[in-house]
């Protein structure tokens, strides 16, 4: 039996980028139940691909009840829906065998990784508080994405003289704002940008200079997506919603590699859930975000573990 219940967590602020803002984290909680085990696997519907709560919640109640993870990924698309159930059942395996996931996908034991924290779009002289507030982190993420962005950047940079930095610009940049920016960008020690323009309007990537690495978000969904990246990004940021799932993942992040692709391994505004399968697909990725659970203000019991060490691997009661 697969069941599927939508659940609210309260964020610890709001949260903006350049596509708005919000004040929760709206998820969905696949759970299969079968032969005396249950497994969990959660997900966040996106709008920007066409998700609502109510139409991946149709997505999932429609599966067969005995659906396997070899049968889901020719039943369901890449996307949310798939993702909840494939991560569902990669912990039901996990619970019925008595070993955990990262064996029975034959991974090596997971180890704790140093994750990037992300601020929010906002004023500059917020943001500079924000960055000072977490100068201690050893990565900060920055929502960026509006033509005004140069005094958001010297805001965070003087916030937080010494952390390494990385920008997220969600579509929000045209050719000639990025041309423009990127030389700042490297002045003030910025090492990645993450989707400076839009999806599907991309192309001027692989004719203009890129000074930096320049990393595939919304323009990298699963490995169908890689042959169209060539040639315009460096690196692919990896978030199972987009992947459909854990199975699909770690397809995409050996296939990304193997082609010569930066990994970067990223999330959706979810729970300690949604990240327990994401830090497998994250061990040995040259950027790690994610930060989901730091920007909460409730979380799944048990959550993940965050310390100086950075992001620990799920205890078992919580996934895998």
């Amino acid at each position: 039996m697969i069941s599927v219940a939508v659940e609210s967590f309260r964020l610890a602020e709001i949260f903006t980028i350049a596509r708005g803002s919000r004040s929760e984290a709206r998820v969905l909680t696949a759970t299969v139940q079968r032969d005396g085990a249950a497994g969990r696997g959660e997900c966040v519907p996106y709008a920007r691909y066409g998700e609502t709560p109510e139409s991946v919640a149709a997505l999932i109640a429609a599966l067969p009840g005995d659906v396997d993870r070899t049968r889901l990924q020719a039943l369901l698309p890449p996307g949310a829906a798939r993702n909840a159930v494939d991560c569902a059942l990669w912990d039901w395996e996990a619970k019925r065998a008595g070993r955990p996931v990262w064996s029975l996908a034959g991974l090596e034991r997971p180890r704790p990784l140093v994750t990037a924290f992300t601020l929010s779009l906002d004023a500059p002289e917020r943001m500079r508080a924000a960055a000072a507030r977490n100068a201690h982190r050893p990565l900060l993420k920055i929502k960026l994405g509006t033509p005004d962005d140069m005094a958001r950047l010297e805001a965070v940079r003087a916030g937080a003289p010494h952390t390494r930095i990385v920008v997220d610009a969600n579509e929000g940049w045209t050719a000639e704002i990025y041309t423009e920016l990127a030389p700042h960008l490297l002045r003030l020690g910025v090492t990645m940008v993450e989707q400076p323009l839009p999806a599907g309007a991309d192309a001027m990537l692989a004719e203009i200079s890129r000074p930096l690495p320049v990393c595939a978000d919304e323009s990298c969904h699963d490995r169908s997506s890689l042959p169209g990246l060539r040639g315009k990004y460096d690196m692919v940021n990896i978030k199972l919603d987009k992947t459909g799932g854990l199975t699909e993942a770690l397809a995409l992040r050996d296939a990304a590699r193997a082609e010569g692709f930066g990994v970067m391994v990223g999330c959706m505004l979810g729970t300690s859930l949604a990240m327990a399968p994401a830090v497998l697909v994250a061990q040995g990725a040259d950027v790690v975000d994610l930060d989901g659970p730091l920007l909460l203000a409730e979380d799944r019991e048990p959550p993940l573990a965050y310390d100086a060490a950075g992001v620990h691997p799920p205890e078992p009661d919580l996934w895998g």
